[in-house]
């Protein structure tokens, strides 16, 4: 969410809006390797989407250099009830970056519409492949601006520290192929209006994201999977993320992806044990932001079956 305020002093503006500019960035886009390898933690409507429960932590900025980059860490959980037609999880996620903290808990609810269209598929696949599944979210977010620590004295608007809580309300759809898949979702329908303070203005952003899966029983072994993800928020250009990954048959892979006016991602992920998941990324920038490239990791844990079917 980008929270912005009406500062006087121009350098109070201009300062607070290079901050502001920041934590839109960390906070508001996804990682390539987050929200491919644990798309609940930004569609609701993933939840129970596979056949067995799954819990996942990722982390990106945390091995960074630079004092006050973004730091993102997230946790979460969802899995199957009623016969495997709805879906049930929750999430905690926590940003950083200067003197902001942003931490976001939610709980997911999805519906599922079940189809099967009998389309080539592996036997490895870990997720049901022909569904179209509604998700809701509620949650709150503690947000916390300690600008004293700026030591702007000079301007009213940084004599105290921000320390407010903000309800949320998001929904989502996703319809999952054996081939492809689609998603739309919006995180926070209510933007400001339930929040604590009176002087924050919240924008909503919405996500769509689509991708293909290449599977041909020549190459039993291999899958190739192109994807798009864009994001909207009033004020600020699309951003589109354009990634490919190549999977062996759920043992291992690799993929790398570009972030319009952002970074090229590159990632490697291997599968261990049946059940776990570990993918390393590294983002290099593409412009002259100082924060420079960033590292990050997802770790995934799959019960029952897990990801590979052998």
């Amino acid at each position: 969410m980008v929270i912005k305020n009406n500062i006087s002093a121009y350098a109070a503006v201009l300062l607070f809006f290079i901050l502001r500019t920041s934590i839109c960035i960390g906070q508001q886009t996804p990682l390539f390797s987050e929200y491919n390898y644990n798309p609940f933690i930004i569609n609701a409507a993933y939840a129970g989407l596979t056949p067995d429960a799954e819990m996942s932590i990722s982390n990106s900025g945390y091995f960074n250099q630079f004092e006050g980059s973004p730091r993102s860490l997230s946790l979460s959980g969802h899995g199957s009830i009623g016969r495997d037609k709805m879906g049930i999880g929750a999430g905690i996620i926590r940003d950083e970056i200067g003197v902001t903290t942003s931490t976001n808990f939610f709980g997911a609810y999805s519906y599922k519409i079940f189809f099967d269209f009998k389309n080539n598929r592996p036997n490895w696949q870990h997720y049901y492949p022909g569904v179209l599944s509604f998700g809701i979210t509620a949650g709150l977010q503690q947000y916390q601006d300690n600008l004293l620590e700026l030591g702007i004295t000079d301007d009213p608007m940084f004599d105290e520290n921000i320390n407010t809580s903000i309800p949320t309300l998001g929904f989502s759809f996703l319809f999952n192929h054996a081939s492809f898949y689609l998603g739309f979702s919006t995180p926070n329908i209510l933007g400001e209006s339930l929040a604590s303070r009176d002087n924050l203005n919240l924008v909503n952003p919405y996500y769509g994201y689509l991708g293909y899966r290449f599977f041909n029983n020549r190459y039993q072994e291999l899958m190739i999977k192109p994807n798009l993800l864009l994001k909207y928020e009033e004020g600020a250009p699309v951003q589109a993320d354009i990634n490919l990954a190549v999977s062996f048959k759920n043992k291992f892979e690799v993929g790398a992806g570009y972030r319009t006016s952002s970074s090229i991602n590159l990632l490697l992920g291997i599968y261990l044990f049946k059940s776990v998941r570990f993918v390393y990324n590294y983002n290099m920038a593409t412009n002259d932001s100082p924060l420079g490239n960033t590292h990050g990791f997802v770790l995934n844990y799959r019960f029952g079956n897990g990801y590979r079917i052998d």
